[in-house]
């Protein structure tokens, strides 16, 4: 029982000696990654630096507990950072008090929410959005993301914009305006990182860049060229704070608590189910909300910004040998110790900096390979695609991910409505009912129609069923049978039961006699409730075509 409230305690009881090691090490070469990243994703997001090595403390521990996952890395993220930047900066100046005080609240609402989501079990939401909708949004995120880090890497001062083109405008208009020095160091650091990722992999190009732009600033003074630096940094960990709250704060932000939820809890569960799949063990995505839930709670009460679990971490931490959520808790100690004694390190680190290791990191997200693979298999999803791609560019990315989940609502709510149906005729060959379009061999039967609906009936989509059925028995007039093959229904609802008594009734003055093959139990459960065995005998009782045909031949 405390096991399905703390899955941690499951590895826990079972936790082998060997596997410290493997957990200590992909613990440390995650923290390693969360220095310079958890700084990085901080600024992107609008707030102070050491905002990012917040979240990557306290957060983590919870998670570890509470979560489902034994290699998810959890911690700030590109993504999420963005969202953070575009739904708070509408109502508040970026760094400011004001700003950091929302920012904790949403922390707060985004954490409520998704624990409160895992207790009532509504983890099965995830299936209602399509993969063409994330892959769209974080194409244009990462573009927005990268973008978003040209002031820092040309030196110059840009306003907040949430419009790709807004901002790509203002850079233009300011550009003569940039500082040589400050760009270098940018351009260098972007170069190393996809040198180094390229050729040495194993080595932790984020972390060197850091450790030698920091050596390189101090000893050549480049902040005293002009050169921006991170300064001060708070030592110590965080107080615990309980964010300021009122409903009209809390009304502000509900538009982004639930694109970060949503969004976040995508990014975490895709890449958990991925992992656990090749270690054999099963995520609980009830387990997941709760566990992020608490992990953001545990944000905002210590100074830090929505978190979730990353892609590339996770691969890292996976690849890196994690065996448990150990892992996860080593990387959170090892960023508690760094805080409580190593801040003073990074005072001369340039934000250039920061500013190419963001760019580095979000640019593997551009998925443009991805809508090409859209078109090819199934164009609808292609331009679902690009409806999220374009309006999150022109738009922001809230707007983009909403304006792809309703869409593709949208499309679901019209293939729902419009399910697959097919006439079918008899290959005498092989002695199977097939689709009469794809098998024109298919034998039909005279003043016979067989039908297949391949779909739950409900009240949305009897309205088509009786259009096909008009339709087919307009073009066929000499047909005196209608046999309906139910094996692909698999439920039907009172509207749909009511609207096929009623045009059984009509035709049935037209001398048309409708009979029901392979009926499946449920469906039939629900037809008897209606009477149909007062009403209609046994016309919906054939267990096969075969069985209906007999019956007409011997009527």
């Amino acid at each position: 029982m405390l096991q399905s409230i703390i899955p941690a305690i499951g590895w826990l009881k079972d936790y082998k000696l060997p596997d410290l090691k493997s957990d200590l090490t992909a613990g440390t070469i995650v923290a390693i990654m969360l220095i310079p990243q958890g700084m990085a994703y901080a600024m992107l997001a609008g707030l102070p630096p050491v905002m990012g090595l917040y979240a990557s403390t306290f957060p983590l521990i919870l998670y570890a507990l509470f979560g489902s996952s034994r290699h998810l890395a959890v911690g700030p993220v590109a993504m999420i950072s963005l969202l953070v930047f575009t739904g708070v900066s509408l109502h508040a100046e970026p760094g400011s008090n004001q700003y950091i005080q929302l920012v904790l609240l949403l922390s707060l609402m985004v954490g409520v929410f998704q624990f409160l989501m895992g207790l009532l079990g509504a983890g099965f939401f995830i299936n209602f959005v399509s993969h063409a909708v994330i892959s769209g949004f974080s194409s244009a995120a990462a573009i927005i993301i990268g973008l978003s880090q040209l002031g820092h890497l040309l030196g110059i001062k840009l306003s907040v914009h949430h419009s790709v083109f807004q901002l790509l405008w203002e850079a233009i208009e300011r550009i003569g305006g940039f500082h040589p020095i400050t760009l270098g160091i940018g351009l260098a650091g972007i170069f190393l990182q996809v040198l180094l990722k390229k050729w040495a992999p194993r080595l932790p190009a984020p972390l060197l860049l850091v450790a030698g732009s920091i050596m390189l600033t101090y000893l050549l003074r480049l902040d005293q060229s002009g050169v921006k630096i991170l300064g001060d940094i708070p030592q110590g960990l965080p107080g615990f704070i309980f964010p300021a709250m009122n409903l009209d704060s809390i009304s502000l932000l509900l538009p982004a608590a639930m694109t970060i939820l949503f969004v976040g809890f995508m990014e975490s569960i895709s890449i958990a189910k991925l992992i656990a799949v090749k270690e054999r063990y099963k995520i609980n995505s009830n387990h997941e909300l709760r566990g992020l839930g608490l992990a953001n709670m545990a944000a905002a009460l210590f100074s830090a910004y929505p978190v979730t679990g990353g892609f590339s971490r996770t691969a890292v931490n996976h690849q890196a040998g994690a065996k448990t959520g150990l892992a996860s808790m080593i990387s959170a100690g090892l960023i508690i110790l760094i805080l409580l004694f190593l801040t003073p390190l990074f005072y001369y680190l340039p934000n250039a900096v920061l500013a190419s290791i963001v760019v580095v990191a979000v640019s593997g997200l551009i998925d443009f390979k991805g809508v090409r693979h859209f078109f090819k298999i199934r164009p609808v999803d292609g331009w679902t695609w690009m409806l999220t791609f374009i309006t999150a560019l022109i738009l922001g990315g809230e707007k983009g991910i909403l304006a792809g989940v309703a869409f593709s609502l949208l499309l679901f709510i019209w293939r729902s409505s419009h399910p697959h149906a097919a006439e079918l005729g008899y290959i005498e060959k092989e002695k199977v009912f097939r689709n009469v379009k794809r098998f024109p061999e298919a034998r039909a039967f005279p003043e016979v129609l067989i039908l297949r609906v391949d779909a739950s009936l409900y009240f949305a989509n009897t309205g088509f069923l009786e259009d096909l059925l008009h339709k087919n028995l307009v073009e066929k007039p000499e047909v005196k049978r209608v046999i309906l093959d139910f094996s692909g229904v698999n439920d039907m609802d009172a509207i749909a039961i009511d609207a096929l008594e009623e045009m059984m009734d009509a035709y049935r003055e037209k001398k048309v006699l409708f009979l029901f093959a392979e009926m499946k139990g449920p469906v039939r459960d629900l037809i008897m409730k209606a009477g149909w065995e007062e009403k209609y005998g046994k016309q919906f009782r054939y267990p096969s075509i075969e069985h209906a045909l007999r019956e007409i031949e011997l009527g």
